[in-house]
């Protein structure tokens, strides 16, 4: 069994049917929305709660983290694992600056 068919088999989706363009087409309906109750909306719709809850818990975290907190005590305010803290402050650090550009729109200060 080639690995291509082990992996269909284990997640039950044919990797052939993922294109990229499903994903850009997500960013432009997402770019369409005009407030935050239409986020709200979409994303009930499109998300389960578990998802809905780890995002949540993802911008709770970057917020904290971008006050300075240690992942300790990240950890015992929110009940976040330091695993989830730990890649959260990694892309802070290292990643495409999304968290940082929406933070600092939050703050009111001008992004890149």
């Amino acid at each position: 069994m080639s690995e291509r068919d082990a992996a269909r088999i284990q997640s039950g989706k044919d990797p052939d049917h993922w294109d990229e363009r499903y994903l850009t087409e997500l960013y432009a309906a997402l770019g369409s929305i005009r407030n935050a109750d239409e986020f709200s909306r979409f994303f009930e719709d499109l998300c389960t709660p578990a998802e809905l809850r780890s995002m949540a818990d993802r911008w709770r975290v970057a917020k904290l983290l971008d006050q300075g907190l240690s992942y300790r005590v990240i950890n015992e305010k929110t009940g976040v694992s330091t695993a989830t803290i730990t890649r959260v402050a990694r892309s802070l650090t290292y990643g495409t600056g999304g968290y940082r550009m929406v933070l600092q729109r939050q703050e009111g200060e001008p992004s890149e």
